[in-house]
């Protein structure tokens, strides 16, 4: 159960462990292992406020929902690493309407839309950055993961303790 928290809230997108368990490998392959202390994940709010009991009643009611497909539809380097792009219409749809439920507390970075992606790399030369988008460009197609709910989750300045799930139930 969610436990209001005097410390802003992350709340990421839950994918099927099977599909994570991809990214996860390649994580652990390319991230810089100093900077690596959590796992691959979707971030869709970067900063909420962990006191607000509207937070996780929201994401209850909007957890009623089938899963979701995505497709994983490219690779892109930001100059210091690495991540995969997700194209999800639904997905979007959805963040959308989160933000209305969420607009008091959102921070300027969880007020752009959404560009979901999934970051294997990071905090690396921009050298490093472009030899691996390379790499994996050359032989990349697109493949479909699976959304199965939120998680919520506090930031510890470095990693993250996992705070709840609200997993997608019609």
């Amino acid at each position: 159960m969610f436990q209001l928290q005097s410390k802003p809230v992350i709340v990421t997108l839950e994918i099927a462990p099977s599909d994570m368990a991809r990214f996860n490998t390649l994580r652990e392959l390319y991230f810089p292992s100093h900077a690596n202390y959590l796992e691959a994940h979707l971030t869709l709010f970067y900063r909420l406020p962990g006191m607000e009991a509207v937070i996780p009643e929201t994401l209850q009611q909007y957890s009623r929902r089938a899963p979701m497909a995505l497709q994983v539809n490219g690779i892109v380097n930001f100059g210091t690493g690495v991540a995969y792009t997700l194209y999800a219409p639904a997905l979007e749809a959805l963040h959308k309407k989160l933000q209305v439920a969420f607009e008091p507390w959102l921070v300027r970075q969880d007020r752009q839309p959404l560009r979901p992606h999934i970051t294997i790399q990071n905090k690396v030369t921009s050298f490093k950055a472009a030899q691996l988008h390379a790499q994996l460009s050359a032989t990349f197609t697109p493949f479909d993961i699976t959304a199965t709910g939120f998680g919520t989750w506090e930031y510890l300045r470095g990693p993250w303790k996992a705070l709840d799930k609200f997993m997608f139930q019609e």
